[in-house]
């Protein structure tokens, strides 16, 4: 992949692009199935939490991912990266993007309904924009990307219901979404002044920070969870699914996505995954919405999608010969 800015759903550090060879399918179906992956995934996080503890579930999910992009690696003949500063910035990075908004996403879908997760999830760009105003000094806001900001969290507030004081709404459960989908921006901002130009390839890279985001895991796991009595087998399967697909394949998806159609295309991912979310949430496990998520979903998704708009470059005019 070639580089990746700050606004992709699952993001990782800028490298080199790991030789993919030509692509097997058609880009529109690989955009599908991220989407699909993607939009999934939120259910497959409240199925987990059925049977498991949310830690559990983080800690699964960045094993089987990790497991994923372990052979890929040792297909393509890649090792993890060298040098204790990249590691110590892999790190904080696997913290960020990965343990921290995987593990408040499943303490989430304790209390609020998967759809609303993934509505939730939606808001990165929106925080990306926000942050990178005040982080990144060659990211100048335009009038419409200000808009953009201020239509995207309106739109949160219609999905919130605040004009009517939140009522029915668990106040935890939507703060903790919303403060993963904050995490996601700031550690993409992060990987952008720590890691970007890296000699290393994106895989190598990936592949060390779902390493160290598991080992996170694995420490914090025991000392706030048990064993449980009996492995229920569906949840199991649920958690095996979220790590292969929604996080392993998927970020390999992303890679050829990005590599072949550039990161504005590829980050389109974004405005499909709340829609999937919300009718595999309504469809398969019988969630309900009130008029005003979808209506607030779609404000949200119109902000977020002006927040990225760029200025077009002016052209000089030709001077006469």
């Amino acid at each position: 992949m070639s580089s990746v800015t700050a606004t992709t759903t699952m993001p990782v550090p800028s490298g080199p692009a790991p030789e993919t060879g030509r692509p097997r399918l058609d880009w529109r179906l690989r955009f599908g199935a991220l989407s699909l992956i993607w939009g999934f995934s939120f259910l497959l996080i409240k199925v987990g939490t059925q049977g498991y503890a949310p830690f559990q579930v983080t800690l699964g999910r960045l094993a089987f991912g990790t497991a994923v992009l372990a052979v890929a690696m040792a297909v393509r003949r890649e090792r993890l990266p060298r040098g204790a500063r990249t590691w110590g910035h892999l790190a904080v990075a696997g913290f960020l993007l990965n343990a921290l908004p995987f593990s408040l996403f499943a303490f989430a879908e304790l209390t609020i309904p998967s759809t609303l997760a993934g509505i939730c999830n939606a808001t990165s760009p929106l925080w990306g924009m926000a942050l990178s105003l005040v982080a990144l000094s060659e990211d100048r806001p335009t009038r419409v990307r200000v808009a953009g900001l201020g239509l995207g969290f309106l739109g949160v507030l219609t999905v919130l219901g605040a004009w009517q004081g939140f009522q029915g709404l668990d106040a935890r459960g939507t703060a903790l979404a919303l403060l993963a989908s904050l995490s996601y921006p700031v550690g993409w901002i992060y990987v952008r002044r720590t890691l970007a130009g890296s000699s290393h390839s994106n895989l190598s890279l990936t592949g060390g920070q779902l390493l160290l985001a598991t080992v996170q895991l694995a420490v914090v796991t025991p000392m706030f969870t048990t064993l449980p009595g009996d492995f229920a087998v569906g949840p199991l399967l649920a958690i095996a699914a979220l790590g292969t697909l929604g996080t392993g394949l998927a970020v390999l998806i992303q890679y050829g996505l990005v590599a072949e159609v550039g990161p504005t295309t590829g980050q389109m991912v974004t405005y499909f995954v709340p829609v999937i979310a919300a009718a595999a949430g309504i469809v398969l496990l019988g969630e309900t919405l009130t008029w005003s998520t979808p209506v607030g979903a779609a404000i949200v998704l119109g902000g977020a999608a002006l927040t990225q708009a760029r200025p077009k470059p002016r052209t000089r005019p030709k001077r006469p010969a």
